[in-house]
């Protein structure tokens, strides 16, 4: 289990260079001068040479790309001081470390992604399990039509729709805010409900189909009817037996749509005016503001491979043929 795991860390850790290099280099194949942000209006060609040095703009790209990097880890110094590891730099667009903007938005980003993904997969499976055990009933078609329409649906569409009806209409919602849970878990859960059921409506179509699915699949297996022939209760069968065998193809799934998850965060946060690491991302690149876009990128990176991990030692755990593939 232990080499498993080091091979999908080191495996990560390459993944993770790799994107932040080809994000560092694509950008300065834009045609922009990030400099003029902080130069201002009346810029002279003597202050934005001065700006590109404090900057560190003035060296070859491949040089910038080596000494962020190392800031990363050691700190880096600039004209306005000292910046401790780990060190994004300043922003371009209002001298700020960028390392405290992303400390401020990341709680929002985590707090939507993490309830959104525990929304879909317990309802989700939920409803995909419970279709599987009444199958050709009524129940079955109507969550198969639900799951059919909630796979056409769009977040900002749901969004908007949400906001009018829950919230201005009905007024059973709060408007969609972030408090932070340490100071107040009540105001954390009720400000992120609705993004969290907008989020997660699209996940649940797809899980509740898959489950179904490999419910329906599993329920087929011979082991499965070995077990219901020895005389297992129905109940025994259906969770002990079926759910164990869909249980890893989900969590491969899972791992897969973690990517998929981040970006309807982004897309989440537009739509409620949630101030998280999406909205920091659109707008780092309307502003041409490296520092702040790689550091976003390398944390929503760092994230998302740290979870795939945690998947893949979740199927190793429930799939030991993984472990020695």
């Amino acid at each position: 289990m232990l080499r498993f795991l080091a091979r999908r860390i080191l495996g990560a850790a390459v993944i993770t260079v790799l994107i932040s290099a080809i994000t560092f280099f694509l950008f300065f194949a834009l045609p922009s001068e990030p400099a003029l942000m902080s130069c201002g209006k009346n810029c002279t060609p003597d202050a934005l040479a001065v700006i590109n040095k404090n900057l560190g703009l003035d060296q070859p790209v491949p040089v910038q790309y080596w000494h962020y990097m190392a800031g990363i880890f050691t700190g880096r110094d600039f004209s306005v001081g000292h910046c401790p590891a780990p060190c994004f730099g300043y922003s371009f667009s209002n001298q700020q470390p960028v390392w405290d903007t992303i400390v401020d938005r990341f709680p929002t980003t985590l707090s939507i992604t993490l309830g959104g993904a525990v929304v879909f997969l317990t309802v989700g499976v939920g409803i995909g399990m419970l279709a599987a055990a009444f199958r050709g009933t009524w129940i079955d078609k109507f969550f198969s039509s639900l799951s059919l329409l909630g796979n056409a649906l769009q977040i900002y569409f749901v969004g908007v729709i949400a906001l009018a009806v829950l919230v201005s209409g009905l007024h059973w919602m709060d408007n969609p805010a972030y408090h932070p849970i340490t100071e107040d878990p009540v105001k954390w859960f009720t400000g992120m409900l609705i993004p969290w059921l907008v989020l997660s409506i699209i996940f649940i179509a797809n899980y509740s189909r898959m489950t179904r699915s490999q419910m329906i699949e599993q329920l087929a297996e011979d082991h499965v009817r070995t077990a219901r022939a020895k005389g297992l209760s129905r109940r025994t069968v259906f969770f002990r037996y079926a759910w164990r065998g869909a249980l890893a193809p989900i969590v491969t799934i899972f791992g897969i749509d973690l990517g998929s998850l981040f970006g309807g965060a982004i897309i989440t946060e537009t739509t409620f005016s949630l101030h998280g690491l999406g909205r920091l991302a659109v707008s780092s690149v309307s502003e041409t503001d490296l520092p702040t876009l790689m550091a976003v990128m390398l944390v929503g990176c760092t994230a998302i491979v740290i979870a795939n991990i945690a998947v893949d030692a979740a199927y190793a755990a429930i799939d030991p043929r993984v472990r020695l593939a």
